[in-house]
């Protein structure tokens, strides 16, 4: 792991609560898709959860800047983030965490929650700019149609690639978008759009109880415990 100061490049806004910041760092870390690094603005206080953050990548290891992607919020962490400005910079520590893709994965899956899906970004691009033919089956749940992260280029990945399926879920409201299903990500539907569930390698990530809940539906459709790899989201 290293730390850096990392210059603000971009803000992007992905919906109305979740935002990415694209940093330029002197010289930048190698990491695996699917790492996370930590965003510091309290350096003479390590331990201050409050204004120390883990925050997933969701930039491909391909990409010359590093983003991270969160759900602001009203914490003193989310005002600092949302303080930033292009040309400021932050400490980041990186890269962390073992929930990551290989190369040699062939069939792989992600059973995702809300912000989860920053992860999950980050390995679909890095795919697409290695132009590898891994096949990949993403469910992806929200409260709402507008909670959605990252549907444009979602959108975009699965209508130009034949080996990338996105299977949109809502849970709070009937989806405006005819795309999205009504419900949660289940069994049902699960066996209905992949046929081969128990031989895929499953990524989890999102809050303690949703990867909870997404590890058990894995093991009830018979994957094997190694091929469920899983990250938990705390903090949030």
């Amino acid at each position: 792991m290293e730390e850096q100061r990392a210059q603000l490049i971009e803000r992007i806004q992905r919906t109305d609560t979740v935002e990415s910041f694209r940093f330029r760092l002197p010289s930048p870390t190698p990491f695996l898709p699917g790492q996370f690094a930590e965003v510091i603005f309290d350096s003479l206080h390590r331990d201050n959860k409050e204004l120390n953050k883990y925050l997933s990548l969701s930039s491909s290891p391909t990409h010359e800047y590093r983003e991270v992607t969160k759900k602001l919020s009203n914490s003193r962490f989310s005002r600092r983030l949302a303080d930033l400005r292009v040309n400021d910079e932050v400490l980041v520590k990186m890269p962390m965490g073992n929930c990551v893709f290989r190369d040699e994965y062939k069939r792989i899956g992600f059973l995702i929650g809300g912000i989860g899906i920053t992860p999950v970004i980050s390995i679909i691009r890095y795919l697409v700019d290695k132009k590898l033919d891994t096949d990949v089956a993403l469910f992806y749940s929200n409260r709402a149609d507008n909670d959605i992260a990252f549907k444009k280029e979602l959108d975009y990945w699965s209508s130009t690639h034949t080996n990338i399926k996105v299977f949109y879920t809502v849970t709070d409201c009937r989806p405006k978008d005819t795309t999205c299903y009504f419900g949660f990500i289940s069994k049902e539907l699960l066996l209905r759009k992949v046929c081969d569930v128990s031989q895929r390698t499953w990524f989890i990530y999102g809050p303690p109880s949703m990867v909870d809940a997404m590890c058990n539906l894995s093991l009830e459709l018979h994957c094997k415990r190694e091929n469920i790899k899983t990250e938990r989201f705390t903090g949030y």
